[in-house]
């Protein structure tokens, strides 16, 4: 925990020292503390300072969420990238945003998008059962993201006119580039009321490793459990979505990395996994910064670019460890 803390508060640093003018870490914390010149703390507590804080808050989300999800579903390739949450969460923000019924920075705009993640995930768990494998759950997932891509699709067809079209499918790409404090302060509450929702059932994930009958009989109440955690899930991804568009596969990659450090205690992997994904987010951030482009790379392209063969990865070994099983 103490690694992970001193990783992220350096990885945040960089963050705000990296840029078109570059400000090495003595300047950085000059211009926080109000002792650097006007340029150096414009560019820091104007420009960088809400990105770099919004790195950390919905990378700390993600990589919570889906640890979350994986002690939930008792399957360590759940993640709410995975089953529709961020697809259903766009949608629903798309949706408002191409009907007219609220700006980019109305407090309507998470509502929807939390409204579309929640539906997604109760879907889910609806669909795929409580002892549901791992082809059903993909499935379910896939079903649920299709529906979403394709509800948001319509929506941005019924946009009113092109170039709102097109700012739309930019958005859902997944930025943190040109977020203010506005932004920040319209999402963090719903952000803090999600984790604090999952980290609250940490002992109930722990008991339900022995399975949902044990569970039950330990005093766990496992349908309120998967409630709080549906609207744990949706208040974090939803809020995340609304502000930057789709960022997928954190949720996925934050909790393999911390497992083995931390042991398979779902308890002890949610906070770890929390700023494993706070780390990885503005890591990701910062090298759209420094990759040689013409224009900035949005932060979910390259979050997907890494997730995907990531993911890929797991489902081979998962296969050869159930292949291993298999023979003995």
């Amino acid at each position: 925990m103490a690694a992970l803390a001193l990783l992220c508060a350096g990885l945040f640093l960089v963050s705000l020292g990296i840029g078109p003018v570059a400000l090495s870490p003595a300047e950085v914390i000059r211009a926080l503390v109000g002792a650097a010149g006007d340029p150096a703390r414009v560019i820091v507590l104007e420009i960088r300072l809400p990105r770099a804080l919004l790195g950390v808050a919905i990378g700390a989300t993600l990589g919570l969420s889906g640890a979350a999800m994986q002690g939930l579903l008792r399957n360590p390739l759940a993640a709410p990238s995975l089953f529709g949450a961020p697809q259903a969460a766009a949608f629903g923000a798309v949706a408002t945003l191409s009907l007219g019924l609220a700006d980019a920075l109305s407090y309507a705009l998470p509502v929807a998008a939390i409204t579309g993640a929640f539906l997604s995930v109760f879907l889910l768990v609806v669909v795929a059962g409580r002892g549901a494998g791992l082809v059903l759950l993909i499935l379910s997932g896939l079903a649920v993201s299709s529906l979403a891509g394709a509800a948001t699709a319509l929506a941005m067809n019924l946009a009113p006119n092109p170039f709102a079209a097109l700012e739309i499918a930019f958005w859902l790409l997944g930025s943190l580039e040109d977020r203010s404090m506005r932004h920040l302060a319209m999402a963090l509450p719903f952000m803090l009321a999600g984790s604090a929702l999952l980290v609250s059932q940490r002992h109930a994930f722990r008991a339900l490793t022995l399975g949902e009958d044990a569970a039950t009989s330990l005093g766990i109440h496992v349908g309120r459990l998967r409630l709080l955690v549906i609207g744990g899930v949706a208040l974090g991804v939803g809020a995340s979505v609304a502000v930057t568009g789709t960022i997928t596969f954190i949720g996925l990659i934050a909790p393999h990395l911390c497992r083995p450090l931390v042991g398979y205690d779902p308890a002890r992997l949610l906070l770890p996994s929390a700023l494993a994904g706070a780390a990885l987010l503005t890591c990701a951030d910062i090298a759209t910064r420094i990759i040689p482009s013409t224009t900035d790379i949005k932060v979910g392209v390259l979050t997907a670019l890494i997730g995907v063969p990531f993911f890929l990865f797991l489902i081979v070994r998962e296969r050869r460890r159930l292949g291993v099983g298999a023979l003995g």
